[in-house]
């Protein structure tokens, strides 16, 4: 039935939905002659954490510049904590926070007093669910800094001027926040904490974060959803596991018996070895079973991308993706 328009009745648009954090719709971008990004979309809701990676060049710090509202795009909708980012004002702005890959300004400040005077500028804008700033010494002890809070910044070594990179980027308590390459200098204890650090921050403080980064294995940690941009495209939007499935094929189940060496691609491997153990029982012996990983589905993804031959695959894996 086609829906017939009443005279005088003018529709109340739908309210708008508080939890949608992040909303693209074809976002383009032009520098001059060259198309950088071309109708990019994506959303990303109160509380999730999102990876975006891509190869360098695909457009990615295009993309969160238009997002802070640091650059202008050439078309397309775009809508962050409710406003258009070319709009937004210092209130909008301080609902946000960054991590960049490098703080090195303020060298001579003490690293407590360079965080309270950080966390002034967010003071006004605290409201009844989020108040803002975040405490110092609370900030501190989350970043790992008490020990050197009076240390000046250029005595920090490298990991410890990591940390104080996430403290400048969270004291205002942000409910959108940008991380790029945050891990890079980050020991292995270190780079726990952090994952410990961003775990918390969306599931209880409820942030949305948006990670771009090269460390798969941390984008696979870290996100719920994983949005591949190549082509100045998104060309994959899902979770690692479902990525993975999409892409992957068969599981690829190897095995010995009998002192032989067995190997077999099964799209059903757990039936696949159900029938194996219910044939050989106890005589299997040293099984693997290989399914892809994040890393194969982005090398597949990108490959098919720069090569032109994504068409039929990506089809496939956003009318997966639709049906999610």
């Amino acid at each position: 039935m086609t829906a017939v328009e009443l005279p005088g009745v003018v529709e109340t648009p739908p309210p708008p939905d508080e939890d949608l954090v992040l909303d693209v719709r074809d976002l383009r971008m032009r520098y001059g002659t060259v198309d950088v990004l071309h109708g990019v979309d994506f959303t990303a809701r109160r509380g999730e954490v999102l990876a975006l990676l891509g190869p360098n060049g695909a457009g990615k710090t295009t993309t969160i510049e238009i997002l802070e509202g640091f650059r202008m795009r050439s078309a397309g909708q775009v809508r962050v904590l409710g406003v258009d980012p070319a709009r937004g004002d210092e209130r909008w702005r301080a609902r946000m926070g960054v991590v960049l890959q490098s703080w090195r300004d303020h060298g001579k400040w003490r690293v407590r007093d360079l965080l309270a005077h950080l966390g002034d500028f967010y003071a006004p804008y605290g409201t009844d669910r989020i108040r803002r700033p975040w405490p110092v010494d609370d900030l501190l002890d989350t970043v790992g800094l008490t020990p050197h809070a009076s240390k000046r910044v250029h005595q920090l070594s490298g990991g410890q001027r990591r940390r104080l990179d996430v403290a400048v980027g969270i004291v205002g308590r942000p409910e959108l926040l940008f991380l790029d390459e945050p891990t890079v200098g980050f020991d292995p204890a270190a780079r726990r904490e952090f994952h410990e650090l961003v775990h918390r921050l969306a599931d209880l403080d409820e942030t949305t974060i948006l990670l771009t980064t090269h460390d798969l294995d941390e984008a696979e940690k870290l996100a719920d959803r994983i949005l591949i941009l190549a082509g100045g495209r998104i060309i994959a939007d899902g979770s690692p596991d479902e990525l993975a499935r999409r892409v992957a094929g068969d599981a690829e189940i190897r095995w010995t018996r009998d002192g032989e060496r067995y190997v077999h691609a099964a799209a059903d491997a757990t039936g696949f070895l159900r029938e194996l153990f219910g044939q050989h029982g106890d005589a299997v012996q040293e099984l693997e079973v290989r399914r892809a990983s994040l890393e194969d589905a982005y090398m597949t993804l990108v490959h098919e991308e720069e090569t032109g031959q994504r068409a039929g695959r990506v089809a496939q894996v956003w009318q997966q993706g639709s049906e999610r």
